[in-house]
């Protein structure tokens, strides 16, 4: 249901869930509906048409990269409700994970910094992949004293497309300096490195499929010892619907602060993130238990 302004209305839950999700500790079926919230109000703001009144004086293409990345981490927020409904896909549900994390800090770390320069790197650090592969087809072409294939021109014209899109010339693209890592991004954006190790370095164990993706998701070990595969019964953690939302909204409350005017604009929507942000640590609150007391002595 979405309210008279386009807005997605936050997720009811009946005192018999709630009880439940307490006793057990277990508060996935909870924070899925949030995490399901969370992506179509992302899908909202995506969807603002820079002609609106809210929208401040940006250029077109900052205004275009923000929601193109906002919708990108909504479709696959949403792409992720798809897979985990029924408990199953959790190891593919930790990869998609990794690719919303990325585009969610972009998102902040671009509306951050505000300037030409920040959103034409962005734009170059694609671009200059395609660059690469045009010199190939090039080169490959003049190995054929000029003979070009069908298949090549169809690809050269698809990187002139992009490359004339981005508002960029080959130049620019070349000589435009290298995208800061995400890691310098989370710093600038005033994040602990404990974010970036949780949010990037652990997701890359599902990406890259290294021996602790492998021993959680794809093996199990018998008592005796040996390994095999293990059946198709992942299913997607509670912290995986927390730790992506609450990037998700930190990226949606900067777009607000860079593409919408302050003040009364502006204030309401601020004030839904941070009680989103607020719904999803109450939550983690009361999931953790006694995650956080000493441990006892040996």
């Amino acid at each position: 249901m979405v309210d008279e302004f386009g807005i997605p209305e936050p997720p009811q839950f009946s005192d018999e869930v709630i009880d439940r999700c307490l006793k057990s500790g277990d508060f996935s079926p909870i924070l899925f509906e949030w995490y399901k919230f969370t992506a179509l109000l992302c899908n909202f703001f995506a969807r603002i048409r820079q002609d609106s009144q809210m929208i401040a004086e940006i250029p077109r293409m900052h205004f275009t990269i923000c929601i193109g990345l906002l919708n990108r981490c909504s479709r696959l927020m949403l792409a992720n409700t798809r897979l985990s409904h029924e408990g199953l896909y959790g190891e593919t549900t930790g990869i998609v994970d990794r690719s919303i994390f990325e585009s969610a800090v972009k998102v902040s770390w671009l509306c951050l910094k505000g300037d030409a320069e920040s959103f034409d790197r962005y734009l170059a650090d694609g671009l200059k992949t395609e660059l690469e592969l045009k010199d190939q087809i090039i080169t490959a072409i003049e190995k054929r004293n000029g003979v070009t294939l069908n298949i090549e021109q169809r690809m050269l014209a698809s990187i002139d497309s992009h490359i004339q899109d981005s508002g960029l010339s080959e130049g620019q693209i070349r000589e435009a300096k290298k995208l800061p890592d995400l890691a310098t991004m989370l710093d600038n954006l005033g994040e602990a490195r404990l974010m970036y190790v949780v949010g990037q370095k652990m997701g890359s164990h599902h990406v890259h499929g290294t021996w602790p993706s492998l021993k959680f998701h794809y093996l199990d070990k018998s008592p005796e010892g040996v390994w095999s595969p293990r059946d198709h019964n992942c299913s997607t953690h509670q912290n995986q619907y927390v730790h992506v939302s609450l990037a998700v909204l930190s990226a949606m409350k900067s777009f607000i602060s860079f593409c919408i005017k302050p003040g009364e604009d502006a204030w309401p929507f601020h004030f839904l993130i941070d009680s989103i942000t607020a719904e999803f640590l109450k939550i983690v609150e009361d999931s953790n238990g006694s995650d956080f007391d000493p441990a006892p002595t040996t």
